[in-house]
């Protein structure tokens, strides 16, 4: 067996791989390989051009630390310290929850209808984001459409430290307005926005003690947990989003798997027009377009 300082990046590839499919942890070789690329400051790509480097003691134990941090199920998001959302590189941790796929769809639909309203309208868009958690969503509007004003608000303040240095990273700091409180109550009375988005908690409460370990023991609890069946802002936001609203104005939610129905049918009670509810890239419902 080689001594420590002998491994090479293969060998500690595959010994890695082994560890953390043991552990459960899905695609384990692909995951050892983004830390290891991490670790080594180089594009995935290349570690297959160096299989037979040695790495050095530094590098052995940066990667063993990440290693058994994934073992433990941390997310790997976490572990890196970033994830790409949009084409946009935030920095997350466990202060907020890690952005997702379907959540680049909510936010391309933002930014596309603020462009749209744009060529009629030529005065600012004012949009808010509503549990704004790493600030993805507020960040990626206001870089892909220029001229938006944006405000966001969330009740945790560890969370808004994360957007606004999200925000800086990408020199969107001056366009976004973050405000720390209980949705609707952290804003002042009089704005009007012409775009109320949000990605709201909408995990019922009983089922988040069965989500994988990732979600379960890291991501933080009141950015997944949405009351007993999941629903209670999409109530909130149904009976109090439209005094929030401008004429013409538009709301666009993310939808939790299996709720496209009954969020329809809350905001149909509260006499909000449901215009759309559109599909993911896995042909699911996730996200509602309302107006009044």
């Amino acid at each position: 067996m080689p001594t420590l300082w002998r491994v090479t990046i293969l060998e500690v590839i595959q010994r890695s791989a082994d560890f953390l499919a043991k552990k459960g942890v899905e695609s384990p070789r692909l995951q050892v390989e983004l830390m290891l690329a991490h670790a080594l400051k180089m594009p995935r790509m290349k570690l297959y051009l160096s299989f037979e480097r040695v790495l050095t003691e530094t590098e052995l134990a940066a990667l063993r630390t990440m290693v058994q941090r994934r073992g433990n199920r941390e997310p790997l998001q976490y572990i890196l310290g970033s994830v790409n959302f949009c084409g946009l590189e935030l920095m997350v941790d466990r202060r907020v929850l890690i952005p997702r796929p379907e959540t680049e769809l909510l936010a391309e639909r933002a930014w596309n209808y603020v462009l749209q309203s744009a060529i009629s309208n030529p005065q600012s868009a004012i949009v808010l984001d509503l549990c704004t958690g790493s600030g993805c969503l507020a960040i990626a509007i206001a870089a892909k459409a220029p001229h938006s004003q944006v405000h966001a608000s969330d009740i945790s303040a560890d969370a808004l430290v994360v957007a606004r240095e999200n925000a800086g990273r990408h020199q969107v700091q001056e366009r976004i307005q973050f405000y720390q409180g209980d949705c609707f109550a952290a804003l002042p009375k009089d704005l009007r926005f012409d775009l109320i988005v949000s990605n709201p908690p909408y995990i019922a409460t009983a089922e988040v003690a069965t989500l994988e370990p990732e979600l379960r023991d890291h991501e933080p609890k009141n950015a997944l947990d949405g009351g007993a069946d999941g629903l209670d802002f999409y109530r909130r936001i149904a009976g109090e989003a439209k005094s929030f609203l401008a004429d013409k104005g538009k709301l666009m939610l993310e939808l939790g798997d299996g709720q496209a129905a009954a969020v329809g049918e809350i905001f149909r009670e509260q006499k909000w027009i449901v215009e759309t509810v559109e599909a993911d890239y896995s042909r699911l419902p996730r996200i509602l377009v309302a107006s009044i």
